[in-house]
């Protein structure tokens, strides 16, 4: 019997976090965990910050006069056009130079920073300076900037510099480049400098000596019985720190003691290796013995607890059973098949995929026997995978995500988690004839058996995810990293593709993730998106008007923002605030002309603009009124 989490190298505060883990993917088991401090260094720094102010009508008539007129105008010769006293010119003009907008010399001459001012309506206000905090994180490799600074308390916790090196080299601030110290900033989301909005850091300095403070991390030794793989996290709090993981697991592989990290001999894990791949194998054999029992009415299912049966399908009752229920999905169907030939994936099967893709149906299809790919036997054939990869949705999305996941032999379906078919009956391959064999299925709506088989595959097939996400991001292969997107999707884990594309900075990927939305929003799945929706609104500050994917990301919001609209208009308008309203001019997502109320008439599907536009006067004066109720607020 393997150790029981009492037994592991696991620190008492962590053992609730380590049970909610082992809960939500039930392939990690966690060996150890334990929590290590370790030095940030902290820098208190003043910044300078120049904000704009509207101009008034002398600063807009001199500064246009410095710009327009060829050649420029002196003081004297500008008041005199102007009919207006010299002193009054000269004095605004001082104001000017004084604010770095007009250049130090006459004739009236705009410089560059005027000019930006300019086109913005403003002119800089006199500059000021705030202190804040620099800290420098060696662990993640990392320089952020808070308001307040980090408290300086001891911690009880071993550190981690004992064990393993860590490289303490500090950045030297004051060697950095503006532009780098400004970006920093605005990463940081302090919101001192927001250039869109005129508002930008105009110089730093570091005060005082460095102060180092002690920060608590969390390590754990994870053993995932799907890969069978031994893996290194570190963690702040829940949140997973990925660079700094993927630098221990480099560290691991190169040699570093787990014994002395985390009291972890290899003579423990080879055993608890063992033992949960033995544990974890029987999962299905178990879970497949429980449904056969009730489905041969050994134990009778609690009625008052649950709704649903298991029912025994034989031979000819097999092939109308998969046909029904691949026909009644609404959102969702996974598959597993150790094998997938031709004999199956022929045009009416392919035809039946399509039918589901223009309802909006996601298919994940597992195959694979062999406990490594490269050992597999029977391979897909490649001409089957390409026409499954053809069926697409009506927004052009790839409906049928197909992958190797191997290392079962368990034949399953389940759809929008309330059918689960399991038994021996090869849904995707046939040794070349149709004809009875003695073959078993189980029909199962048991809602609690349904879901743990379904928590099972779908983990799988996350997990399949996560490994081509990260091959993607190292190679930062833009094709390869939308299957995982594709995946999650499919699984109803946007939330969980959008976190990736974030702390990831992918920006490229927003538009193929907005896609992901649109068939649950048709199915007027509003609320469940609305929180991600209004994050993603959030990384448009981020983009610039001349990205490469700037067109693709214009069409999907303007499709996001329609689809709302079409069922709720009040959401869709909730969502457009002023801060993403200035964004969506900003990238040309709507026109200058254009309002939110009209915007959202105008994308809203045609069957709710054509009822709009019905009744024009009271539902566009409601929306109309929104808008003005928000901008007060």
């Amino acid at each position: 019997m393997f150790l029981g989490s009492s037994a592991k190298p696991i620190d008492d505060n962590l053992k609730n976090l380590v049970d909610e883990i082992e809960a939500q993917i039930p392939s990690l088991s966690v060996l150890a965990a334990r929590q290590f401090r370790y030095n940030l260094c902290q820098n208190r720094v003043e910044i300078t910050i120049k904000e704009p102010r509207e101009f008034n009508i002398l600063e807009e008539f001199i500064i246009r006069a410095g710009i327009e007129f060829n050649p420029p105008p002196t003081e004297d010769e500008l008041a005199s056009v102007l009919g207006l006293d010299p002193i009054f010119v000269r004095s605004t003009t001082a104001n000017l130079r004084a604010l770095q907008t007009l250049s130090a010399t006459s004739p009236i001459t705009v410089t560059p920073e005027g000019r930006l001012f300019y086109e913005k309506g403003s002119v800089p206000q006199p500059p000021y300076s705030v202190q804040i905090y620099a800290i420098s994180d060696p662990l993640n490799k990392k320089l952020t900037f808070q308001s307040e600074p980090l408290n300086n308390i001891s911690l009880n916790q071993p550190d981690l510099a004992k064990f393993i090196t860590i490289d303490h080299t500090t950045t030297d601030i004051s060697t950095l480049p503006l532009a780098e110290i400004q970006q920093y900033i605005q990463d940081s989301g302090l919101g001192f400098h927001i250039p869109e909005e005129g508002k930008i850091v105009t110089s730093c300095r570091v005060i005082g000596a460095n102060q180092t403070i002690e920060k608590q991390i969390s390590l754990f030794i994870f053993f995932d019985v799907i890969e069978d793989k031994l893996s290194i996290q570190l963690r702040n709090g829940k949140q997973i720190l990925e660079s700094a993981s993927s630098w221990l697991e480099s560290l691991q592989a190169e040699g570093i003691s787990l014994r002395s990290l985390c009291e972890l001999s290899d003579e423990t894990i080879n055993f608890e290796r063992q033992a949960i791949l033995n544990q974890k194998n029987l999962e299905i054999e178990v879970r497949l013995e429980k449904i056969r029992q009730q489905a041969l009415g050994h134990i009778i299912p609690n009625s008052y607890s649950e709704k649903g049966t298991a029912i025994q399908l034989r031979d000819g009752q097999i092939s109308q059973a998969f046909s029904e229920v691949l026909n009644s999905a609404k959102h969702q169907i996974l598959i597993y098949s150790p094998w997938i030939t031709q004999a199956v994936i022929d045009d009416k099967f392919l035809s039946l995929l399509q039918k589901l893709a223009n309802r909006g149906v996601w298919v994940l299809i597992g195959y694979g026997i062999a406990q490594q790919q490269e050992d597999e036997e029977k391979p897909i054939p490649p001409e089957i995978e390409k026409k499954l990869r053809t069926i697409k949705t009506p927004d052009g999305l790839p409906c049928v995500q197909v992958f190797w996941l191997g290392n079962s032999h368990i034949k399953e379906i389940i759809v929008d988690r309330k059918i689960h078919l399991c038994g021996s009956y090869n849904w995707l391959f046939y040794r070349g004839d149709y004809l009875p064999r003695g073959e078993s299925v189980y029909k199962v709506t048991i809602p609690q058996q349904v879901q743990e088989a379904y928590e099972f595959l779908a983990n799988r097939c996350q997990n399949h995810a996560q490994k081509l996400w990260e091959n993607a991001l190292k190679n930062r292969d833009l094709q390869l990293a939308m299957e995982p997107l594709y995946i999650w999707g499919a699984l109803g884990m946007e939330d969980m593709a959008l976190q990736k594309i974030e702390q990831n900075n992918w920006l490229e990927l927003l538009s193929v993730w907005l896609n992901l939305l649109l068939p649950g929003l048709r199915l007027q799945n509003i609320q469940a998106y609305l929180k991600s929706i209004q994050i993603a609104l959030s990384l448009l500050s981020r983009v610039s008007i001349e990205s490469a994917f700037i067109d693709s990301l214009q069409q999907e919001w303007r499709k996001i923002i329609g689809a709302i609209a079409t069922n709720n208009p009040e959401a869709a308008l909730n969502l457009l605030t002023n801060e993403v309203w200035v964004q969506f001019l900003r990238l040309n997502i709507t026109q200058t002309s254009n309002s939110p109320a009209n915007f959202i008439l105008q994308h809203a599907l045609p069957q709710q603009r054509e009822q709009e536009e019905n009744e024009p006067k009271v539902k566009r004066g409601q929306v109309e009124n929104k808008v003005k109720r928000n901008k007060k607020s």
